[in-house]
């Protein structure tokens, strides 16, 4: 009668693996600590949003007369899409701030995306260099009152002034429209305004409290000095 062999088992290390709940595994954190990137919270299309840009700190100040240019002829051709529109802007030395329509918060992303993106090719056009421009993923501030969306205008609009007046520098006494800002479309200004014939790089509001429910609070003067 034949005997039967016992089978032995073999002692094999384990295949070494990526990620898992091993410690110490996954991506470590570098030098510098950006915003952890959350799910945004759904988004009402009669909410606009205030949103601001930031760039790192190699990039020059983006006030340049080239850059600014560059960005309007840019956003001229993606400030309308359909459900999403870019309707404010001012350029600052090192961050961007706008004022946005979207009709939901997957749109709203998608928008930004398209937004930011020109952004990032024109800035490393101009100033000829490669790498990242944007410091961090955009801040959003959702608008929901008349009041709030009248106060985000003359901030994003007179952006330069409040800079001005926090360095300690007295702002220009002849009320100027920002150059580096989407202010010469603006229909909102108190008292008379000149109409600009270059061809707009915002696209008109839609919802009633960036069109019509801001007024009810008062139109802005050129002169202001907004707070925030």
């Amino acid at each position: 009668m034949a005997r039967q062999s016992r089978q032995l088992a073999l002692k094999l290390a384990s295949p070494p693996r990526w990620g898992g709940t091993r410690q110490g595994a996954g991506r470590k954190p570098g030098p510098i600590r950006w915003d952890p990137h959350r799910q945004r919270a759904p988004l009402a299309s009669r909410y606009p949003c205030h949103i601001t840009m930031k760039v790192v700190r190699d990039v020059p100040s983006l006030r340049s007369a080239r850059l600014v240019t560059e960005l309007e002829r840019s956003w001229q051709k993606a400030c309308e899409r359909g459900r999403f529109r870019l309707t404010h802007y001012s350029i600052q030395g090192d961050h961007v701030h706008m004022i946005v329509e979207a009709s939901s918060a997957r749109d709203l992303a998608c928008g930004l995306k398209a937004i930011t993106a020109r952004f990032a090719r024109g800035v490393n056009r101009v100033f000829r260099r490669t790498g990242r421009v944007l410091a961090d993923r955009c801040h959003v501030h959702v608008l929901r009152t008349p009041r709030e969306v009248r106060n985000a205008i003359a901030y994003v609009l007179l952006n330069a002034r409040r800079h001005l007046a926090k360095r300690g520098r007295r702002p220009p006494i002849t009320p100027q429209v920002d150059p580096a800002s989407s202010g010469r479309w603006f229909s909102g200004w108190r008292g008379e305004a000149l109409p600009s014939h270059d061809p707009p790089a915002v696209a008109a509001p839609r919802t009633w409290l960036l069109s019509v429910g801001w007024r009810r609070r008062g139109l802005i003067d050129a002169a202001e000095i907004p707070k925030g």
